[in-house]
């Protein structure tokens, strides 16, 4: 996509201004659909630390996400306009399953998003 849906854009400027993490969002991209729940980028920053740390073979890249420990201060937000979707709790949809089962952490740039729309899409056995 050329230039990121204004809608979309206002979406996520009001979870990262609210530090809200409760709106539910499906989106197409190339090559996946996701959905999940949004989350503020500092939070999903720490949350992606918190991962890395507790791994022995990839802790010392959490310090990409998080500021330098002396500041104290949580990691900021890049602009004042979103220009990515920070999903939690998420999965690509493929077929009739989600991946993975327990959700993950995806980015996804808004100029990539093709299409949309509000709520989480889950299977349901039938």
């Amino acid at each position: 996509m050329e230039h990121a849906d204004d809608l979309l854009v206002d979406i996520a400027a009001r979870v990262e201004s609210e530090h809200n993490s409760r709106m539910s969002l499906t989106v197409v991209v190339p090559g996946a659909v996701i959905t999940g729940r949004l989350a503020p980028e500092t939070l999903w920053k720490q949350r992606v630390a918190e991962v890395l740390e507790a791994s022995d073979q990839l802790g010392a890249f959490s310090s990409v996400f998080t500021r330098p420990q002396a500041t104290g201060a949580p990691p900021e937000p890049r602009a004042a306009r979103p220009t990515h979707l920070h999903f939690h709790v998420a999965r690509i949809l493929q077929g009739s399953v989600g991946l993975p089962d327990t959700g993950g952490m995806y980015r996804v740039a808004l100029e990539d998003v093709s299409a949309w729309t509000i709520g989480d899409l889950r299977y349901a056995d039938q």
